[in-house]
């Protein structure tokens, strides 16, 4: 795999761009590419599950060995050098904590495991969560590794702007999910919870045939104004992160509040149409980091 066709996945966020100080371009990048590619390795393709949990389980072989104080174990030969050549010196310039590293893994493989029990059991249209704690906890492990490892390459460590940045990255995660919808149920695999599709009466026989419905739309509202509040919640940390990245991130909190924009206006039918950030919505989500910085610095309450 090309590294950087990875970068192509995650069009709505910006990545490492210029807002990036130039010293922390190279590590992002690479905690990046190490994402990116074990998302990879548990979604794209058609392997079957087990070559996919055996590839995610030598990946994270090979994480273990970025922190390897041996020196053989070090230099033992990598399927993916692109990707943990440059991670092993990331790890041990800025001792980066392996944990997060491995929940990442977690979470794919936990994808995996799903996806795979939910085909077997001839149950689509997806591996489904029970309630929002289970989901939370998915979260946990697949997105908020993120935003704390960014906040560790700041020296950023107090519970406040972790408690924040969770918020943001679970923000995403689940905006990420509603508006992929059309996409990941044929696919086998969704996160409208169990309790959430109970609650508002949806047909599960609806969201296997991607038909939007009264019921539906409902159901993608509230999970969309779940994942507004938690982004607002965290949006604060804007004031609390140095510098460029501080603008970095309020384009990454603009880009998912646009798109849930994008899906209320669309009637929360993303059953059937993605919506995307476009060119277009530059100026407006440029537009609206300012307004950020200018809430923060007006006085008054």
């Amino acid at each position: 795999m090309n590294p950087a066709s990875s970068v192509q996945h995650y069009e709505n966020f910006p990545v490492a761009s210029l807002l990036c100080p130039p010293r922390l371009r190279a590590p992002i990048q690479a905690l990046y590419h190490y994402a990116r590619t074990a998302d990879d390795i548990a979604d794209e393709g058609d392997a079957p599950a087990t070559q996919r949990l055996a590839d995610l389980t030598a990946y994270r072989d090979e994480l273990q060995t970025c922190f390897a104080a041996s020196a053989a174990q070090a230099k033992t030969p990598s399927r993916w050098p692109h990707i943990f050549d440059p991670l092993r010196l990331v790890v041990h310039r800025v001792e980066l904590p392996e944990t997060p590293l491995t929940d990442l893994l977690s979470a794919f493989m936990q994808d995996v495991e799903k996806t795979e029990q939910t085909i077997r059991q001839g149950s689509r249209p997806g591996a489904a969560y029970a309630d929002r704690a289970e989901l939370l906890d998915y979260c946990r492990r697949s997105a908020n590794p993120v935003g704390r490892l960014v906040l560790h390459l700041h020296g950023i460590d107090d519970p406040a702007s972790l408690a924040q940045s969770d918020a943001i990255c679970t923000a995403l995660q689940l905006i990420n999910f509603w508006q992929d919808l059309s996409r990941d149920i044929p696919r086998g695999r969704h996160y409208l919870t169990a309790a959430d599709r109970a609650a508002h009466g949806v047909n599960d026989a609806d969201l296997q045939a991607l038909r939007g419905t009264a019921q539906t739309q409902a159901l993608i509202a509230d999970c969309c104004a779940w994942a507004r509040q938690l982004m607002r919640q965290g949006a604060p940390l804007v004031h609390r992160m140095p510098g460029r990245m501080a603008w970095e991130l309020r384009f990454v909190v603009q880009g998912g509040l646009r798109i849930l924009d994008k899906i209320e206006a669309q009637g929360f039918n993303t059953l059937q149409r993605r919506p995307r950030i476009t060119v277009a919505d530059g100026a407006l989500l440029l537009w609206r980091a300012l307004g950020m910085r200018a809430r923060a610095t007006s006085p008054g309450p």
